[in-house]
């Protein structure tokens, strides 16, 4: 098998780290391949290289790290195979990142591509019948080898031209991970992290406020993204948008991330939270509305009047408005999301 090259999907999971191992086993070199965007593995976006350092120490696998978040964000607005659950459009997910390894695969000459996925594991993914259309719509007909569930699958070329022992991979299925933790300790793989959600489309909350976000920006960013994480969100329905840090750290975080468009208020003279305000022009009834919000979770909130100090992120400009804290979000025309 020498000089037969393979690349796999990687998500840092034990069945991805079993996929690669297993066709090192047969003597596949294997590219692997981690995609990130601000939706999964956000942490990486700024430092791609510590991941690649991370996982030829623990595990000895080369690894590739593709940032897809320029292609993520149109597929997400409008996937063709539809959204799970939430905001997961996890069809088209995989089909976007196997299509990336295809170029991949391409590129350094490799032949097939690879994934750790498990028949039955996912409800949405990895049914039988979306595995089949995953491969065709990716266009990686018979070139797309589930080392893990192989034998429950048709052949593969990579099967039929003998680059891989079918013999030797496996039919794994379900849920359970029993059968996985097995074959890691006889391939003497101890050091892999537990099963954990990685995608916020999935997370009920945050997918409404990233929808939210897709709906009232043209350009969504990162950025943005970062931001439906941060704190309590209320809505106004001209597209006026509020965010209200509900602790230091979220206090810290929120600063970096304003842009033009965007204005920061902070209770003067009292501890409180800092408020992101995103709204066009800055309307003097939305922008008073939102400082009554910030009042409401600051230390001002039982004060008859309080004064709240605005910065506009764009011009600079500061200014000062005095307000009422608000106890009752119905009578500002907002909603919480």
């Amino acid at each position: 098998m020498e000089g037969i090259k393979a690349v796999c999907l990687f998500s840092g999971g034990l069945d991805s780290i079993l996929a690669v191992k297993v066709l090192e086993t047969q003597g596949i070199n294997v590219r692997a391949v981690q995609f990130i965007s601000p939706f999964f593995e956000s942490s990486r976006l700024s430092n791609p290289s510590s991941l690649i350092e991370e996982v030829a120490e623990r595990w000895q696998i080369t690894l590739d790290v593709v940032d897809i978040t320029k292609e993520y964000f149109p597929m997400l607005k409008s996937p063709p195979h539809g959204y799970g659950k939430n905001l997961n459009p996890c069809i088209d997910c995989k089909i976007l990142m196997l299509r990336k390894a295809g170029e991949l695969m391409k590129a350094i000459g490799a032949r097939f591509i690879a994934t750790g996925e498990v028949i039955g594991q996912r409800p949405m993914s990895q049914r039988r019948d979306t595995m089949r259309i995953v491969e065709r719509d990716a266009g990686l007909e018979g070139l797309l080898l589930r080392p893990l569930s192989a034998k429950l699958l048709p052949e593969t070329l990579p099967e039929q031209e003998g680059w891989v022992d079918r013999d030797r991979l496996f039919d794994f299925s379900g849920r359970s991970r029993v059968r996985q933790m097995a074959l890691a300790l006889e391939l003497n793989i101890t050091d892999y992290p537990s099963p954990a959600g990685g995608c916020i489309l999935t997370d009920q909350t945050l997918s409404k406020r990233i929808k939210y976000m897709l709906q009232m920006q043209e350009n969504t960013r990162a950025e943005d993204i970062a931001l439906c994480r941060i704190g309590r969100h209320f809505v106004w329905p001209g597209g006026s948008h509020l965010i209200v840090a509900r602790n230091q750290r979220e206090n810290e975080l929120l600063k970096p991330l304003a842009h033009q468009g965007m204005a920061l208020l902070k209770v003067k003279d009292f501890p409180g939270p800092l408020g992101l305000l995103l709204t066009e022009g800055l309307p003097d009834a939305v922008l008073v509305k939102a400082a009554r919000i910030v009042c409401r979770y600051s230390k001002a909130r039982h004060e008859p009047v309080v004064k709240v100090q605005v910065r506009e992120i764009q011009t600079e400009r500061e200014s000062v408005v005095s307000v009422s804290p608000c106890w009752n979000l119905e009578e500002l025309g907002c909603n919480r999301i």
